[in-house]
């Protein structure tokens, strides 16, 4: 049997913990994906299957001040972002998925920047 790659194994952590994490309208699902070079999180409703809000560190207004800045620092700022941007919808209680990755280090980050936000976990 062959070795998985970390890839897969994350996938497999992830879809563990889907079957548990499930998004609605009146308390949607935070998720997060980390890539090497940058960090994504969207407020989805799997009811709806739509995304209400998202943030990145790939945007234009978010990528201006993260200059200097080290990964978990711009974590920081796109939870903050997130935060914000759903407290502008109205939306003050998620649900939070890491997408199979460890609740550690940038992960963690935006998720203490999210409820420093407003948002309740």
């Amino acid at each position: 049997m062959a070795a998985k790659t970390g890839r897969e194994l994350r996938v497999r952590r992830h879809h563990r913990v889907r079957r548990k994490v499930f998004g609605t309208a009146d308390r949607p699902r935070l998720a997060v994906f980390r890539s090497m070079e940058h960090i994504y999180a969207q407020v989805i409703d799997d009811v709806a299957q739509r995304t209400l809000a998202a943030a990145s560190t790939l945007e234009p207004e978010i990528r201006d001040g993260l200059a200097g800045k080290t990964k978990t620092a711009q974590a920081k700022v796109v939870g903050t972002m997130i935060g914000e941007r759903a407290k502008a919808l109205g939306i003050d209680r998620v649900v939070f998925d890491r997408g199979g990755f460890l609740y550690h280090g940038r992960v963690a980050e935006l998720a203490n920047a999210a409820r420093q936000s407003g948002l309740q976990f």
